[in-house]
């Protein structure tokens, strides 16, 4: 599946869903400002989390950090790991 924008994911929490979001930034950027409903998975400690992430791999799994290139490794390694649907958020919490 393609990138999100933010526009696209603001669109779809006004309705009311509630989209899996991942956040791969540093726990203290987290801090700073966050995504309504978004969880802090940094991306140096993905690897060792995947185990909890394995009910996700079939589910559509947004992914954002500051401005895009974090998140965009982290999708590449998620879906390298077998996660079908994972979706980078196009200019990270900086455009949302």
């Amino acid at each position: 599946m393609a990138d999100i924008t933010s526009d696209e994911l603001k669109q779809r929490q006004q309705a009311g869903e509630t989209p899996t979001i991942i956040d791969v930034r540093e726990p203290w950027e987290f801090e700073e400002s966050r995504i309504p409903g978004a969880q802090n998975i940094s991306l140096g400690t993905l690897p060792t989390k995947l185990d909890d992430l394995e009910e996700l791999k079939d589910q559509e799994v947004i992914v954002h950090c500051k401005s895009g290139a974090r998140s965009a490794s982290a999708a590449a390694f998620l879906k390298q790991q077998g996660f079908t649907n994972v979706r980078n958020l196009l200019g990270g919490i900086m455009n949302y």
